[in-house]
């Protein structure tokens, strides 16, 4: 059960992190938070904003998966004898 409760937990900071990641580079894509060289200098390493989004899009999708996977393991520990 451990590892059921570790996996939501991450889950749901993965999720966080990949929606925050996806909009700082949607907001650094429009020049939101200054001129787009400068912006993206200061708040990423990536070299351009395509690559934020991808990889916030990424954490988004891993997170999903994780969240089904721990909602799978819970059910089936519910399902089973004491």
């Amino acid at each position: 059960m451990f590892f059921t409760h570790l996996g939501r937990v991450i889950a749901v900071l993965a999720l966080a992190l990949g929606v925050m990641r996806v909009v700082l580079g949607v907001l650094i894509a429009e020049d939101f938070l200054g001129p787009y060289e400068a912006a993206l200098a200061r708040y990423t390493r990536a070299s351009n904003a395509g690559e934020v989004i991808n990889t916030g899009i990424y954490a988004v999708l891993i997170s999903i998966a994780l969240g089904i996977l721990t909602e799978i393991s819970y059910a089936l520990k519910s399902l089973k004898a004491p």
